[in-house]
């Protein structure tokens, strides 16, 4: 069993200023995905550092509005119904990742409009610079010592830890670092991978959504379910958002294969 790194979640403090990890890994999600953005824009015809900076604030928008009515209304909405209030106490936790990701997605659709740009053309452009946000965000999690996972069953397993916020003192899956690997960190080698060729339009969303969909949808095995709430005896509500996502990007790869649309480098 590993010993969990009792980690202070207060990253700087300032005098009364506290800057906590979480809020830190947010801002490093930022920044990479700017970073990496503007990379991308470096090798893309049409795309400038103006534009990205738009991007990552219209995208900044999407996921902090989004993932926290997306929490609200996936994972406590009768807390909703008692206390409406509640949704705009973000300081007491919540955030959803299928809330941001809608989010992003309708925040797109007006950047698209004040740059005239086609909403899979800037999906599939900025979709690599994701994960590694995710990575941050589940590195954070883990630092919190918050939704970790579900109880170790094998004597033998040698990642397991205790968490000091699990009030049950289990041995359990750091399920966190699995979803920082597996949604973060090789997520975004496939994608960075895949789109660094030509690709059509709508398949490099479509990677990022089977990808990020399968890897969920696996590793909610090793994770307690949100809210212990659980569908039809197995299925984790994280499952149940993530299962949409592969499909969706199942038939959106096939399609974008059909439909040969290139939005840069086209070969003859």
């Amino acid at each position: 069993m590993l010993t969990y790194p009792n980690i202070d979640p207060v990253a700087l403090s300032l005098g009364p200023v506290k800057v906590h990890w979480y809020g830190l890994m947010y801002l490093l999600a930022f920044l990479f995905a700017w970073g990496l953005a503007t990379y991308r824009a470096k090798r893309r015809e049409g795309w400038n550092s103006e534009m990205v900076s738009d991007l990552i604030f219209f995208g900044a928008l999407g996921v902090v509005i989004g993932g926290r009515v997306g929490y609200v209304l996936f994972y406590g909405f009768q807390q909703f119904l008692d206390n409406p209030i509640w949704l705009f106490q973000v300081w007491t936790g919540g955030m959803s990742f299928h809330g941001g990701f809608i989010g992003v997605m309708l925040a797109m659709i007006f950047w698209c409009r004040k740059y005239q740009k086609a909403w899979f053309e800037t999906l599939d452009f900025i979709a690599p610079c994701v994960p590694t946000g995710l990575m941050f965000g589940r590195l954070g999690n883990f630092i919190g010592a918050e939704l970790y996972g579900r109880e170790v069953t094998n004597p033998n397993y040698p990642f397991g830890m205790i968490f000091p916020t699990d009030p049950s003192a289990l041995v359990r899956h750091p399920s966190q670092l699995y979803q920082a690997l597996c949604e973060g960190l090789i997520l975004f080698i496939v994608l960075w991978w895949f789109s660094s060729k030509p690709r059509p339009r709508m398949a490099v969303s479509a990677v990022f959504l089977m990808g990020y969909g399968l890897a969920r949808f696996v590793i909610e095995f090793f994770r307690e379910p949100d809210n212990g709430v659980l569908f039809i005896g197995w299925m984790s509500k994280g499952q149940f958002l993530s299962l949409p996502m592969i499909l969706i990007g199942i038939w959106m790869y096939w399609y974008a294969y059909q439909r040969k649309i290139y939005d840069w480098n086209v070969r003859s």
